[in-house]
């Protein structure tokens, strides 16, 4: 448990007991918060909670996903290398399975960018049914939005000011920030993105997700060895 909070500095208890019971423990979470108080491990700060954009006839204009593909969102997050040159990451999720698909790591990010990146999820994944994002203007170019609706899907663009209709892609900036970019010294570019793509793929498949019963979006299928094709 100690272990695991060393590496994992900002997880809290239910988090480290998840992985705990992931790695063969026979632990359940009451058992974890009273070995982590007595080691007086600190607990994060709950997350503050989000409201909801209602319209003035009392309906929520939110698009909620309901199923894999239905909504996709993507959004920026800005940081800096060691050498106070700033970079961009244009951070790619899909809303029902919490899936980071996605982040593409650039001194400078446009339009061009964004395209380029959905072109190879959708080659990959699939046509989602709704793309949501900011009103930034890398989003709402018209190249972005005509390209969009060619290729079949919708666009939900978010009320100007109201963050919280992202909040999946809001949600998961913050964690982001907290658990990767806020502990890292970046010497380069490349450093950055191969150090993110570790992470995205950590987020994806090891870390617990509260938001589902404290399981990874995408965990790793393992093939037993009496099941793996033998090799000639």
């Amino acid at each position: 448990m100690i272990e695991l909070t060393r590496q994992f500095g900002r997880y809290g208890y239910r988090r480290v007991a998840a992985l705990l019971r992931d790695a063969g423990w026979q632990v359940n979470d009451k058992r974890v918060e009273r070995l982590w108080r007595r080691e007086g491990l600190k607990v994060p700060m709950k997350q503050q909670k989000k409201g909801r954009l209602w319209l003035n006839d009392g309906s929520c204009v939110r698009l909620r996903p309901e199923y894999r593909n239905h909504v996709w969102s993507y959004d920026f997050v800005h940081h800096r290398t060691d050498d106070g040159r700033a970079f961009r990451t244009l951070n790619i999720l899909d809303e029902y399975s919490r899936e980071c698909l996605a982040i593409r790591v650039k001194r400078k990010l446009n339009s061009a960018e964004v395209i380029d990146a959905l072109t190879d999820l959708f080659i990959l994944r699939g046509v989602p049914a709704y793309i949501r994002s900011d009103n930034g203007p890398e989003f709402i170019a018209e190249a972005v939005r005509d390209w969009i609706r060619a290729v079949g899907a919708k666009t939900a663009y978010i009320e100007p000011g109201s963050p919280w209709e992202n909040g999946y892609c809001e949600s998961f900036n913050g964690r982001m920030r907290d658990e990767l970019l806020n502990g890292e010294i970046f010497y380069s570019l490349r450093e950055a993105q191969i150090v993110i793509e570790r992470w995205r793929n950590h987020y994806n498949t090891k870390r617990p997700h509260s938001a589902l019963g404290y399981r990874p979006p995408a965990p790793e299928a393992i093939v037993p060895m009496d099941q793996r094709p033998i090799m000639h």
